[in-house]
Protein backbone atom coordinates (compact mmCIF):
# COMPACT_ATOMS: atom_id res chain seq x y z
CA UNK A 1 0.00 0.00 0.00
CA UNK A 2 1.25 3.39 -1.00
CA UNK A 3 1.75 5.79 1.79
CA UNK A 4 -0.83 7.80 0.36
CA UNK A 5 -3.12 5.44 0.41
CA UNK A 6 -2.20 4.51 4.36
CA UNK A 7 -2.45 7.65 5.27
CA UNK A 8 -5.91 8.14 3.18
CA UNK A 9 -6.94 4.62 4.91
CA UNK A 10 -6.17 6.53 8.26
CA UNK A 11 -8.36 9.22 8.19
CA UNK A 12 -5.17 11.85 7.28
CA UNK A 13 -6.25 11.98 4.14
CA UNK A 14 -3.16 12.48 0.78
CA UNK A 15 -0.24 14.17 1.98
CA UNK A 16 0.01 17.92 0.25
CA UNK A 17 3.59 17.87 -0.84
CA UNK A 18 3.54 21.16 -2.54
CA UNK A 19 5.45 24.13 -0.66
CA UNK A 20 4.30 25.87 2.28
CA UNK A 21 4.50 28.73 0.15
CA UNK A 22 1.85 27.53 -2.19
CA UNK A 23 -0.64 25.88 -0.11
CA UNK A 24 -0.76 29.16 2.37
CA UNK A 25 -1.77 31.64 -1.40
CA UNK A 26 -4.90 33.59 -0.45
CA UNK A 27 -7.87 32.10 -2.14
CA UNK A 28 -9.51 34.98 -1.73
CA UNK A 29 -8.54 38.94 -1.46
CA UNK A 30 -9.57 39.06 2.22
CA UNK A 31 -6.77 36.53 2.69
CA UNK A 32 -4.33 38.87 1.41
CA UNK A 33 -1.81 40.19 3.56
CA UNK A 34 -0.21 43.61 2.55
CA UNK A 35 0.02 46.36 -0.48
CA UNK A 36 -3.04 48.24 1.37
CA UNK A 37 -2.24 51.13 -1.00
CA UNK A 38 -3.34 48.98 -3.87
CA UNK A 39 -6.33 47.34 -2.04
CA UNK A 40 -7.35 49.10 0.56
CA UNK A 41 -11.73 49.73 -0.03
CA UNK A 42 -12.08 52.04 -2.46
CA UNK A 43 -8.63 51.64 -4.14
CA UNK A 44 -9.10 50.67 -7.96
CA UNK A 45 -7.27 47.40 -7.55
CA UNK A 46 -9.58 46.42 -4.77
CA UNK A 47 -12.37 47.30 -6.52
CA UNK A 48 -11.41 45.51 -9.80
CA UNK A 49 -10.95 42.13 -7.89
CA UNK A 50 -14.01 42.37 -5.44
CA UNK A 51 -16.73 43.50 -8.12
CA UNK A 52 -15.23 40.82 -10.63
CA UNK A 53 -14.34 42.96 -13.39
CA UNK A 54 -10.69 42.50 -14.14
CA UNK A 55 -8.48 44.45 -16.48
CA UNK A 56 -5.54 44.28 -18.09
CA UNK A 57 -2.52 45.57 -15.96
CA UNK A 58 1.34 45.16 -15.14
CA UNK A 59 2.42 44.20 -11.35
CA UNK A 60 6.17 46.07 -10.59
CA UNK A 61 7.39 44.69 -7.66
CA UNK A 62 9.89 42.80 -5.91
CA UNK A 63 10.01 39.07 -5.61
CA UNK A 64 7.39 37.59 -2.92
CA UNK A 65 5.23 41.03 -3.02
CA UNK A 66 1.92 39.18 -4.32
CA UNK A 67 2.05 39.77 -8.35
CA UNK A 68 1.22 35.63 -8.92
CA UNK A 69 -1.43 35.57 -6.07
CA UNK A 70 -3.09 39.26 -7.36
CA UNK A 71 -2.84 37.63 -11.08
CA UNK A 72 -4.82 34.49 -9.29
CA UNK A 73 -7.73 36.49 -7.18
CA UNK A 74 -8.47 38.61 -10.13
CA UNK A 75 -9.32 35.17 -11.79
CA UNK A 76 -11.26 34.06 -8.64
CA UNK A 77 -13.57 36.73 -8.10
CA UNK A 78 -14.03 37.16 -11.88
CA UNK A 79 -14.85 33.72 -12.76
CA UNK A 80 -12.35 33.44 -15.68
CA UNK A 81 -9.93 30.87 -16.86
CA UNK A 82 -6.46 31.56 -14.92
CA UNK A 83 -3.68 30.79 -17.23
CA UNK A 84 0.21 31.40 -16.68
CA UNK A 85 2.84 31.32 -18.55
CA UNK A 86 6.37 31.94 -17.74
CA UNK A 87 8.64 34.48 -20.14
CA UNK A 88 11.69 32.58 -19.63
CA UNK A 89 10.38 29.79 -21.03
CA UNK A 90 7.53 30.39 -23.32
CA UNK A 91 7.94 31.95 -26.89
CA UNK A 92 5.23 32.72 -29.70
CA UNK A 93 4.28 29.41 -30.29
CA UNK A 94 3.44 29.02 -26.77
CA UNK A 95 1.69 32.61 -26.26
CA UNK A 96 -0.54 31.41 -29.69
CA UNK A 97 -1.53 27.76 -27.75
CA UNK A 98 -2.70 30.64 -25.10
CA UNK A 99 -4.77 33.08 -27.22
CA UNK A 100 -6.20 29.83 -28.86
CA UNK A 101 -7.29 28.45 -25.64
CA UNK A 102 -8.45 31.62 -24.65
CA UNK A 103 -11.06 32.19 -28.03
CA UNK A 104 -12.36 28.98 -27.57
CA UNK A 105 -13.22 29.03 -23.87
CA UNK A 106 -15.02 32.20 -24.75
CA UNK A 107 -17.01 30.61 -27.62
CA UNK A 108 -17.98 28.01 -25.91
CA UNK A 109 -18.62 28.63 -22.10
CA UNK A 110 -18.72 32.67 -22.44
CA UNK A 111 -15.79 32.98 -20.13
CA UNK A 112 -12.95 35.46 -20.27
CA UNK A 113 -8.89 34.48 -19.62
CA UNK A 114 -6.78 36.25 -17.31
CA UNK A 115 -3.51 35.03 -18.66
CA UNK A 116 -0.39 35.88 -16.41
CA UNK A 117 2.46 36.20 -17.87
CA UNK A 118 5.90 35.68 -14.99
CA UNK A 119 8.70 38.03 -15.64
CA UNK A 120 7.01 39.89 -18.76
CA UNK A 121 10.43 42.14 -19.16
CA UNK A 122 12.20 39.32 -20.78
CA UNK A 123 9.71 38.73 -23.47
CA UNK A 124 11.41 40.44 -26.57
CA UNK A 125 9.50 43.29 -28.44
CA UNK A 126 8.09 40.77 -31.37
CA UNK A 127 6.63 38.47 -28.38
CA UNK A 128 5.41 41.47 -26.68
CA UNK A 129 3.58 42.72 -29.99
CA UNK A 130 1.97 39.63 -30.08
CA UNK A 131 -0.70 40.18 -27.72
CA UNK A 132 -1.58 43.69 -28.48
CA UNK A 133 -4.58 42.51 -30.63
CA UNK A 134 -6.18 39.72 -28.37
CA UNK A 135 -5.50 42.70 -25.05
CA UNK A 136 -7.05 45.06 -27.66
CA UNK A 137 -10.21 42.86 -28.43
CA UNK A 138 -11.19 41.43 -25.14
CA UNK A 139 -9.73 37.86 -25.76
CA UNK A 140 -7.08 38.07 -22.97
CA UNK A 141 -7.25 39.92 -19.89
CA UNK A 142 -3.41 40.37 -19.57
CA UNK A 143 -1.54 40.93 -16.42
CA UNK A 144 2.29 40.58 -16.85
CA UNK A 145 4.68 40.22 -13.57
CA UNK A 146 7.95 42.13 -13.90
CA UNK A 147 10.92 43.11 -11.06
CA UNK A 148 12.09 45.63 -13.84
CA UNK A 149 10.63 49.06 -14.52
CA UNK A 150 7.52 48.90 -17.08
CA UNK A 151 8.84 52.12 -18.84
CA UNK A 152 12.04 50.68 -19.82
CA UNK A 153 11.32 46.61 -20.08
CA UNK A 154 7.92 46.64 -22.13
CA UNK A 155 7.43 48.44 -25.30
CA UNK A 156 5.22 51.37 -25.32
CA UNK A 157 2.61 49.98 -27.64
CA UNK A 158 1.86 46.97 -25.28
CA UNK A 159 2.22 49.36 -22.08
CA UNK A 160 -0.52 51.72 -23.27
CA UNK A 161 -2.96 49.26 -23.18
CA UNK A 162 -2.11 48.26 -19.58
CA UNK A 163 -2.73 50.15 -16.36
CA UNK A 164 0.68 49.58 -13.90
CA UNK A 165 0.09 48.94 -10.21
CA UNK A 166 3.22 49.15 -8.34
CA UNK A 167 3.63 46.82 -5.84
CA UNK A 168 5.81 46.84 -2.25
CA UNK A 169 7.95 44.99 -0.32
CA UNK A 170 6.16 43.78 2.72
CA UNK A 171 6.92 45.22 6.15
CA UNK A 172 8.37 43.06 8.88
CA UNK A 173 4.53 43.41 10.43
CA UNK A 174 2.56 41.73 7.41
CA UNK A 175 5.60 39.00 6.93
CA UNK A 176 4.80 38.26 10.86
CA UNK A 177 1.20 38.39 10.05
CA UNK A 178 1.76 35.78 7.78
CA UNK A 179 4.19 33.41 9.86
CA UNK A 180 1.30 33.37 12.40
CA UNK A 181 -1.13 32.19 9.78
CA UNK A 182 0.98 29.92 8.26
CA UNK A 183 1.68 28.21 11.92
CA UNK A 184 -2.06 28.44 13.48
CA UNK A 185 -3.30 26.71 9.66
CA UNK A 186 -4.14 23.32 10.47
CA UNK A 187 -5.86 22.47 7.21
CA UNK A 188 -2.85 24.30 4.60
CA UNK A 189 -0.36 25.70 7.27
CA UNK A 190 1.82 23.88 10.13
CA UNK A 191 -0.77 24.02 12.59
CA UNK A 192 -1.57 19.96 12.86
CA UNK A 193 2.41 20.08 13.95
CA UNK A 194 2.05 22.18 16.79
CA UNK A 195 5.17 23.94 16.85
CA UNK A 196 6.01 26.18 19.70
CA UNK A 197 7.56 29.09 18.28
CA UNK A 198 8.41 31.87 20.66
CA UNK A 199 7.34 35.81 19.52
CA UNK A 200 11.78 36.53 19.43
CA UNK A 201 11.87 33.64 16.87
CA UNK A 202 9.33 34.72 14.59
CA UNK A 203 10.54 38.32 14.43
CA UNK A 204 13.88 37.11 13.34
CA UNK A 205 12.49 34.96 10.64
CA UNK A 206 10.72 38.33 9.90
CA UNK A 207 13.71 40.29 9.97
CA UNK A 208 15.04 37.35 7.40
CA UNK A 209 12.47 37.34 4.81
CA UNK A 210 13.58 40.82 4.01
CA UNK A 211 9.95 41.82 2.76
CA UNK A 212 9.37 38.79 0.96
CA UNK A 213 6.28 36.98 1.81
CA UNK A 214 7.53 33.89 -0.36
CA UNK A 215 10.99 33.10 1.42
CA UNK A 216 9.38 33.82 4.81
CA UNK A 217 7.63 30.79 4.72
CA UNK A 218 10.44 28.87 2.78
CA UNK A 219 12.57 29.61 5.59
CA UNK A 220 9.43 28.59 8.28
CA UNK A 221 9.08 25.67 6.60
CA UNK A 222 12.88 24.92 6.48
CA UNK A 223 12.56 25.91 10.40
CA UNK A 224 9.45 23.29 10.77
CA UNK A 225 11.45 20.81 8.88
CA UNK A 226 14.75 21.06 11.20
CA UNK A 227 12.63 21.22 14.34
CA UNK A 228 11.04 17.70 13.26
CA UNK A 229 13.91 16.24 13.17
CA UNK A 230 15.58 17.22 16.59
CA UNK A 231 12.71 16.64 19.16
CA UNK A 232 10.42 19.89 17.52
CA UNK A 233 12.68 22.05 18.68
CA UNK A 234 11.80 25.27 17.05
CA UNK A 235 14.80 27.78 18.23
CA UNK A 236 17.50 25.73 17.73
CA UNK A 237 16.30 25.26 14.25
CA UNK A 238 15.28 29.27 13.58
CA UNK A 239 19.44 30.29 14.72
CA UNK A 240 20.25 27.09 12.15
CA UNK A 241 17.95 28.98 9.39
CA UNK A 242 19.13 32.20 10.70
CA UNK A 243 22.91 30.95 10.23
CA UNK A 244 23.19 30.42 6.07
CA UNK A 245 20.41 32.84 5.22
CA UNK A 246 20.97 36.06 6.07
CA UNK A 247 21.08 38.11 2.33
CA UNK A 248 19.27 41.42 1.80
CA UNK A 249 17.44 42.63 -1.88
CA UNK A 250 19.64 43.42 -4.47
CA UNK A 251 19.30 43.03 -7.58
CA UNK A 252 23.25 44.40 -9.14
CA UNK A 253 21.68 46.39 -12.31
CA UNK A 254 17.97 46.80 -11.92
CA UNK A 255 15.88 49.49 -10.18
CA UNK A 256 16.60 48.39 -7.23
CA UNK A 257 19.92 49.31 -7.52
CA UNK A 258 19.92 52.32 -9.76
CA UNK A 259 17.01 53.74 -6.58
CA UNK A 260 20.08 53.03 -3.92
CA UNK A 261 22.75 54.80 -6.12
CA UNK A 262 20.61 57.28 -6.24
CA UNK A 263 19.83 57.76 -2.72
CA UNK A 264 23.64 57.96 -1.74
CA UNK A 265 24.32 60.29 -3.63
CA UNK A 266 21.91 62.34 -3.25
CA UNK A 267 22.31 61.66 0.46
CA UNK A 268 26.04 63.40 0.09
CA UNK A 269 24.60 65.89 -2.32
CA UNK A 270 22.74 66.73 0.70
CA UNK A 271 25.40 67.16 3.16
CA UNK A 272 24.27 64.36 5.05
CA UNK A 273 27.21 61.83 5.97
CA UNK A 274 25.37 59.13 8.26
CA UNK A 275 22.71 58.55 5.37
CA UNK A 276 25.38 58.20 2.77
CA UNK A 277 26.93 55.46 5.14
CA UNK A 278 23.93 53.93 5.46
CA UNK A 279 23.10 53.54 1.53
CA UNK A 280 26.77 52.81 0.59
CA UNK A 281 26.73 49.86 3.48
CA UNK A 282 23.29 49.05 1.57
CA UNK A 283 24.76 48.39 -1.31
CA UNK A 284 28.15 46.62 -0.31
CA UNK A 285 26.66 44.51 1.89
CA UNK A 286 23.62 43.02 -1.46
CA UNK A 287 27.16 42.92 -3.38
CA UNK A 288 27.65 45.78 -4.91
CA UNK A 289 30.66 45.90 -6.98
CA UNK A 290 33.01 48.71 -4.70
CA UNK A 291 34.69 49.80 -7.58
CA UNK A 292 31.46 50.66 -9.18
CA UNK A 293 30.67 52.79 -6.13
CA UNK A 294 34.19 54.30 -6.42
CA UNK A 295 33.53 55.68 -10.01
CA UNK A 296 30.51 57.00 -8.59
CA UNK A 297 32.07 58.73 -5.74
CA UNK A 298 34.57 60.62 -8.30
CA UNK A 299 31.24 62.21 -10.15
CA UNK A 300 29.72 63.11 -6.59
CA UNK A 301 33.27 65.05 -6.16
CA UNK A 302 33.09 66.73 -9.35
CA UNK A 303 29.29 67.48 -9.59
CA UNK A 304 28.60 68.64 -6.31
CA UNK A 305 31.37 69.54 -4.53
CA UNK A 306 33.58 71.01 -7.69
CA UNK A 307 35.75 73.91 -6.91
CA UNK A 308 33.94 74.59 -3.13
CA UNK A 309 36.68 72.06 -2.11
CA UNK A 310 38.79 70.72 -4.61
CA UNK A 311 40.72 67.98 -2.74
CA UNK A 312 36.78 66.08 -2.77
CA UNK A 313 38.28 65.23 -6.04
CA UNK A 314 41.81 64.27 -5.03
CA UNK A 315 40.63 62.29 -2.08
CA UNK A 316 37.83 60.24 -4.21
CA UNK A 317 40.41 59.31 -6.79
CA UNK A 318 43.07 58.12 -3.86
CA UNK A 319 39.61 55.93 -2.42
CA UNK A 320 39.55 54.41 -6.03
CA UNK A 321 43.35 53.97 -6.24
CA UNK A 322 43.01 52.25 -2.61
CA UNK A 323 40.95 49.98 -2.90
CA UNK A 324 41.94 49.07 -6.51
CA UNK A 325 45.37 47.99 -4.00
CA UNK A 326 44.14 46.51 -1.04
CA UNK A 327 40.95 45.01 -2.25
CA UNK A 328 37.96 43.91 -0.70
CA UNK A 329 37.09 44.12 2.82
CA UNK A 330 40.00 46.27 3.59
CA UNK A 331 39.86 49.09 0.77
CA UNK A 332 36.09 49.89 1.39
CA UNK A 333 36.96 51.45 4.14
CA UNK A 334 39.20 53.72 1.57
CA UNK A 335 35.67 54.75 0.24
CA UNK A 336 33.82 55.27 3.08
CA UNK A 337 36.26 57.57 4.30
CA UNK A 338 35.94 59.48 0.99
CA UNK A 339 32.02 59.15 0.92
CA UNK A 340 32.25 60.88 4.23
CA UNK A 341 34.57 63.62 3.43
CA UNK A 342 32.13 64.67 0.24
CA UNK A 343 29.12 64.94 2.57
CA UNK A 344 30.80 67.01 4.73
CA UNK A 345 32.73 69.47 2.22
CA UNK A 346 31.06 72.65 1.02
CA UNK A 347 28.91 71.88 -1.76
CA UNK A 348 29.02 73.63 -5.65
CA UNK A 349 27.30 72.66 -8.53
CA UNK A 350 28.93 75.59 -10.16
CA UNK A 351 31.04 73.32 -12.97
CA UNK A 352 28.68 71.18 -13.53
CA UNK A 353 26.05 73.67 -14.78
CA UNK A 354 28.79 75.54 -16.19
CA UNK A 355 29.76 72.78 -18.37
CA UNK A 356 26.20 71.76 -19.88
CA UNK A 357 25.66 75.75 -20.65
CA UNK A 358 28.53 75.55 -22.59
CA UNK A 359 27.36 72.60 -24.03
CA UNK A 360 24.55 73.90 -25.03
CA UNK A 361 26.19 77.08 -27.03
CA UNK A 362 28.25 74.41 -28.53
CA UNK A 363 25.27 72.76 -29.93
CA UNK A 364 22.87 75.84 -30.66
CA UNK A 365 26.17 77.83 -32.50
CA UNK A 366 27.74 75.19 -34.77
CA UNK A 367 31.36 75.11 -35.50
CA UNK A 368 32.20 78.87 -35.14
CA UNK A 369 35.56 79.90 -36.65
CA UNK A 370 38.55 80.50 -33.51
CA UNK A 371 39.58 84.63 -33.84
CA UNK A 372 42.22 85.33 -35.52
CA UNK A 373 44.37 86.14 -32.48
CA UNK A 374 44.26 83.12 -31.02
CA UNK A 375 45.20 80.90 -33.34
CA UNK A 376 48.47 79.63 -34.15
CA UNK A 377 50.91 80.80 -35.83
CA UNK A 378 54.08 78.00 -36.43
CA UNK A 379 54.68 79.06 -39.92
CA UNK A 380 55.73 82.01 -42.07
CA UNK A 381 52.50 81.45 -43.77
CA UNK A 382 50.26 81.67 -40.87
CA UNK A 383 51.84 84.83 -39.72
CA UNK A 384 51.36 85.88 -43.08
CA UNK A 385 47.70 85.40 -42.67
CA UNK A 386 47.68 87.57 -39.71
CA UNK A 387 47.34 84.52 -37.02
CA UNK A 388 48.18 85.42 -33.40
CA UNK A 389 48.15 88.96 -34.51
CA UNK A 390 47.17 91.76 -31.73
CA UNK A 391 47.18 88.56 -29.05
CA UNK A 392 48.08 89.78 -25.53
CA UNK A 393 50.61 87.80 -24.11
CA UNK A 394 48.24 87.95 -20.35
CA UNK A 395 51.94 87.36 -18.05
CA UNK A 396 53.71 90.42 -19.87
CA UNK A 397 50.11 92.78 -18.46
CA UNK A 398 49.61 94.29 -15.08
CA UNK A 399 48.65 92.03 -12.63
CA UNK A 400 49.02 89.20 -15.29
CA UNK A 401 46.03 89.47 -16.84
CA UNK A 402 45.06 91.10 -20.01
CA UNK A 403 41.97 93.38 -19.13
CA UNK A 404 39.45 93.12 -22.07
CA UNK A 405 40.73 90.93 -23.83
CA UNK A 406 38.30 88.36 -25.89
CA UNK A 407 38.38 85.22 -26.29
CA UNK A 408 34.93 83.80 -27.66
CA UNK A 409 34.39 83.71 -31.46
CA UNK A 410 33.58 86.80 -32.82
CA UNK A 411 29.56 86.52 -33.05
CA UNK A 412 28.80 85.27 -29.76
CA UNK A 413 29.83 87.90 -27.13
CA UNK A 414 30.60 87.10 -23.79
CA UNK A 415 28.52 84.40 -22.18
CA UNK A 416 29.11 83.57 -18.31
CA UNK A 417 29.07 80.19 -17.99
CA UNK A 418 30.60 79.62 -14.31
CA UNK A 419 29.01 81.24 -11.48
CA UNK A 420 30.74 80.40 -8.38
CA UNK A 421 28.67 79.31 -5.40
CA UNK A 422 28.91 81.49 -2.37
CA UNK A 423 30.44 78.18 -0.49
CA UNK A 424 34.14 76.96 0.42
CA UNK A 425 37.17 77.55 -1.88
CA UNK A 426 34.41 79.26 -4.78
CA UNK A 427 33.85 82.32 -2.34
CA UNK A 428 37.98 83.48 -2.90
CA UNK A 429 36.91 82.09 -6.49
CA UNK A 430 34.37 84.42 -7.33
CA UNK A 431 35.63 87.35 -5.61
CA UNK A 432 38.87 87.07 -8.06
CA UNK A 433 36.68 86.81 -10.78
CA UNK A 434 34.57 89.42 -9.94
CA UNK A 435 38.00 91.77 -9.40
CA UNK A 436 39.04 90.61 -13.36
CA UNK A 437 35.50 91.50 -14.63
CA UNK A 438 35.41 95.01 -13.46
CA UNK A 439 38.87 95.50 -15.26
CA UNK A 440 37.18 94.18 -18.04
CA UNK A 441 34.86 96.83 -18.06
CA UNK A 442 37.21 99.63 -17.03
CA UNK A 443 39.11 98.60 -20.14
CA UNK A 444 36.13 98.56 -22.73
CA UNK A 445 35.61 102.41 -21.91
Amino acid sequence: MSPDKRSAAAGVGPVDTRPLADRMRPQRLQEFVGQEHLLAPGKPLHAAIERGHPHSMVLWGPPGSGKTTLARLLAVHGNARFLALSAVLAGVKEIRAAVSEAQQLGRSEQRRTVLFVDEVHRFNKAQQDAFLPYVEDGTLIFVGATTENPSFALNNALLSRLRVYVLKALDRADIRRLIDNALSDAERGLGQANLEVAAERREQLARLADGDARRALNLLELAAELAAARDGDMTLAVQEVMSGSDIRRFDRGGDIFYDQISALHKSVRGSNPDAALYWLARMLDGGCDPLYIARRTVRMASEDIGNADPRGLRLALDAWETFERLGSPEGELAIAQAIVYLACAPKSNAVYVAYKAALEDVHRHGSLEVPAHLRNAPTALMKALDFGKDYRYAHDEAEGYAAGERYFPDSMGNPCYYRPAPRGLEIKIGDKLARLRELDRKAQG
